[in-house]
């Protein structure tokens, strides 16, 4: 309820008529479409709203939910923020100064109508090219939502407002991302060893490996709270603007579920896309970063 009062005004001011629906079941219709990834129309038919009132309310509902995305989803640029995750990583295998774990990870949809070849990737099906930043409790920090799945993850990175930034020298000292090997080796996003030759290199390794398997948890928990995400749910049968709007929603919904601590009962197993290594050798200020974090180890 405490959702439904924080959308209410947005909501009641979208629908003013006197035989508007609640705003209780405007937000537990899109839920349920969320958790679910039913049909609008068996939705409608649980909730006793019909189907054409469905289809008016969701986008409304959507977007009021997406306006919480600045106070829900956000990066840890300053000093404090840093520190306590930094320690919350830490304590998963001892892999030091990290700020977030990044990743991506495709939702389905429909063939868009124009440019439908950039949005099929290499599994041969059309998608989004979603990417996620966590911390270690699996709260989103960063959701970049609107690439076509053909899109390389590195590239996103890159082209993202948080890629940039850091690009920039937003992250002060030695503080860092860890990604796969899908990623270039930089001074601000450490990637594992491809090749590691001695034991304090697969120390290393184990480490990286083990800490950056949390975005993947956290992807496996987002996508298993909102089945509407995940293959269970078939493809999202809306365009690309439409899809990106409900991915950000779920991403909000995620991170007020972990904040509140609701417990979810089932986590999607991913089915993770091949990817080749980003092409471009690293920096030779990048190879003394991750030389640095070695030799701790």
């Amino acid at each position: 309820m405490e959702l439904c009062d924080t959308l209410e005004p947005q909501l009641q001011r979208e629908t003013r008529r006197s035989n508007a629906i609640p705003v209780s079941i405007q937000v537990l219709s899109t839920l349920a479409f969320l958790a679910t990834g039913s049909f609008q129309r068996e939705i409608g038919d649980r909730s006793g709203v019909s189907q054409p009132s469905l289809t008016r309310i969701m986008p409304l509902v959507l977007r009021a939910i997406n306006s919480l995305a600045g106070r829900y989803i956000q990066f840890p640029y300053n000093d404090a923020q840093q520190t306590v995750i930094k320690m919350a990583f830490y304590g998963i295998a001892e892999f030091p100064n990290m700020v977030g774990a990044i990743d991506c990870t495709h939702v389905r949809l429909k063939p868009p109508s124009v440019d439908d070849y950039a949005y099929i990737n290499r599994k041969n099906f059309h998608s989004l090219n979603v990417q996620i930043i966590c911390d270690a409790q699996m709260a989103i920090l960063n959701m970049v939502a609107w690439w076509p799945g053909g899109t390389h993850d590195s590239f996103i990175f890159q082209n993202s407002m948080v890629g940039t930034q850091l690009q920039g020298g937003a992250l002060r000292g030695k503080s860092h991302l860890i990604g796969d090997k899908g990623y270039p080796l930089t001074e601000y996003l450490i990637t594992p060893l491809a090749h590691p030759q001695t034991e304090q290199e697969r120390r290393f390794n184990r480490s990286h490996i083990h800490t950056r398997a949390i975005v993947e948890r956290c992807i496996g928990l987002l996508k298993g709270r909102w089945l509407c995400l995940g293959a269970a749910g078939g493809s999202l049968l809306y365009t690309p603007e439409k899809v990106c709007n409900i991915i950000i929603a779920c991403g909000v919904l995620h991170n007020i579920a972990q904040k509140n601590g609701v417990p979810c009962d089932h986590v999607h197993q991913e089915n993770p896309i091949p990817r080749d290594a980003w092409p471009v050798p690293a920096q030779a200020t990048a190879v003394r970063r991750g030389e640095e974090l070695i030799r701790r180890f």
